[in-house]
């Protein structure tokens, strides 16, 4: 749910995060509205979770995957995927959350923002140039995967249910579908 008409600047958005007026409502900034995020049923977070301990144990110091915290693009949106696979800079993430250039791969889960995610998410995210975004369909049971970001769309989109699949950031490691999907 989109909370104001307003399109706001990041800059406006965090000034109104510390005044504290949304504390007690998971909101981010996605294309300059700030929208309301979906509660997250059983399903989501289990599977988010753990996924997110699988990736930190696969990937070990080559990454740091951010589980449900912002990252900050330049089309005016904060959003706070699921998961984000971001350079680890340590202390650099003081002054600012992880840029596009900072950022790996996103992966989102969907259920009840499959609409949201799998339209207004994908086009943010491509924008941004971010090389990789996952969207996992906890309806269907299925990885989509989209690459190679043009504009507000990506050129590249796999669905997968069973397999392997290397992130183009880590050619090197093969991770198991079901490890997404089903952990």
């Amino acid at each position: 749910m989109v909370l104001s008409t307003i399109k706001w600047s990041l800059e406006d958005y965090h000034q109104i995060i510390k005044t504290g007026l949304l504390n007690d409502r998971p909101v981010e900034l996605l294309a300059g509205e700030i929208v309301e995020m979906p509660r997250e049923d059983p399903p989501h977070a289990y599977f988010s979770s753990e996924a997110g301990e699988y990736l930190t144990r696969l990937l070990g110091d080559r990454a740091l995957v951010s589980q449900a915290k912002p990252i900050t693009l330049p089309n005016q949106s904060e959003p706070e995927p699921d998961l984000a696979i971001v350079q680890p800079l340590g202390r650099e993430y003081l002054s600012h959350h992880p840029y596009p250039e900072n950022i790996f791969w996103v992966i989102e889960y969907a259920n009840t923002s499959l609409e949201k995610d799998s339209t207004l998410k994908y086009h943010i995210y491509a924008e941004a140039g971010i090389p990789e975004y996952w969207l996992v369909n906890l309806q269907t049971a299925e990885l989509i995967i989209y690459r190679q970001p043009r504009g507000r769309d990506y050129g590249s989109k796999m669905t997968l249910k069973e397999g392997e699949i290397s992130p183009l950031a880590f050619p090197d490691v093969t991770i198991p579908i079901q490890a997404i999907i089903s952990a």
